[in-house]
């Protein structure tokens, strides 16, 4: 029975609640009613720490965006000690507007200060190294013709990647994606994604210090509001990084580190009757904290306990499985998915796994997550 429950509680977090969400907006969708007019003026908002070799070529893509109304883009210069700031200014871009703080306190301080400076009421966040389609501005703003939506999410591409553990990550991001559209057309996405969103201005408030997964927090407190949380695929951001194991690794593990600061931060979100996306909340991001863990207690009580004919071939499943995961992250060369969905899967539950210790060291100091990785 313990066993039965451990495979079923770990069926439900991978499989169950994507075919759950797949019913549910098919059978009970909750339609856009886009009653208001599209809104006509936009601040666009770029939070860069040293990024003089791309913020030209970003300002310009940004301006190059369709866009009849009112225009701002606001770049604000978080500690940045390199020329970011002047080769903004020196941008050909109308309406850029720049703004420095000397020191680097992290995005959401960042955030905090530009959401003020903004002029327009509905603010579009970028980021530094991505590049936006050009209707992605037109595609987020005529979400916001429903008035019920108080944040969008857009698309995110990810060029897929060569190697064997990130074919499987891949599989992992297009169910991303999916799950994503689903949970929007039923009721509200859980969370938007970074690199390109939109809010209304006057229901944005303070980010937390520290706050890891703004893109989560912003959206999750306007949806404590009573508004829903769209998303639009076809606003779209192309990312000229491809989906490698390694540097999917690192972004997981800010993501799952960052949920467990959304646990201890906003302890009331799970609490059932106090929000509205509480059980959607649980299942998409809370739960696969718990995946490897049960992982672990499968595999102990399989081999421990008393022999079946089930228990028999759980344990000969769970050896080949992960024996083709470990070969699939061992040799990348290899493409068959009976090796890269494995492989893919590991990936994903070793950044799990090493989240809780993760975010115990970065409690203290959440930015030394980024410390590794290139600045952008």
């Amino acid at each position: 029975m313990t066993l039965f429950l451990l495979l079923l509680a770990v069926f439900y977090t991978q499989a169950g609640y994507f075919a759950l969400m797949c019913l549910l907006s098919r059978n009970g969708p909750r339609p856009l009613e886009k009653t208001a007019p599209l809104p006509d003026a936009i601040t666009i908002i770029l939070c860069v720490h040293n990024g003089e070799a791309l913020i030209q070529d970003r300002l310009q893509n940004l301006a190059d965006c369709t866009w009849k109304g009112a225009r701002e883009i606001i770049v604000f210069c978080d500690g940045c000690t390199d020329d970011t700031a002047k080769r903004a200014e020196a941008s050909a871009v109308p309406g850029v507007r720049v703004l420095v703080h000397p020191e680097k306190r992290g995005k959401w301080a960042a955030l905090n200060d530009a959401v003020k400076a903004a002029s327009h009421p509905i603010i579009i966040f970028a980021d530094l190294r991505q590049s936006f389609d050009a209707q992605a501005l037109i595609q987020l703003a005529e979400a916001f013709r429903d008035p019920q939506i108080g944040a969008v999410s857009g698309l995110l591409e990810i060029a897929s990647s060569d190697t064997g553990g990130g074919k499987g990550v891949d599989l992992y991001w297009r169910m991303e994606r999916k799950l994503r559209e689903w949970e929007a057309r039923f009721d509200s996405v859980i969370g938007c994604t970074g690199a390109i969103y939109a809010i209304r201005r006057d229901l944005y408030s303070d980010l937390k210090a520290g706050t890891i997964l703004d893109d989560v927090v912003v959206p999750m407190k306007i949806a404590h509001q009573g508004f829903r949380i769209g998303y639009e695929p076809n606003a779209r951001a192309y990312d000229p990084q491809t989906l490698e194991p390694q540097k999917e690794k690192a972004r997981k593990l800010r993501t799952l580190v960052g949920n467990y600061q959304l646990m201890e931060q906003y302890p009331e979100w799970m609490i059932p009757g106090q929000g509205p996306l509480w059980w959607q909340l649980i299942s998409h991001k809370y739960a696969r904290l718990a995946v490897p863990w049960l992982l672990l207690f499968i595999a102990v009580t399989s081999l421990l306990g008393p022999k079946s004919l089930f228990t028999w071939a759980l344990i000969i499943g769970q050896v080949v499985c992960y024996s083709l995961g470990v070969l699939g992250c061992m040799l990348p060369q290899l493409r068959s998915r009976l090796i890269t969905i494995p492989a893919g899967f590991l990936l994903l539950q070793w950044s799990c796994a090493q989240a809780l210790f993760g975010y115990i060291r970065s409690r203290s100091d959440p930015l030394s997550l980024w410390k590794t990785t290139t600045k952008a």
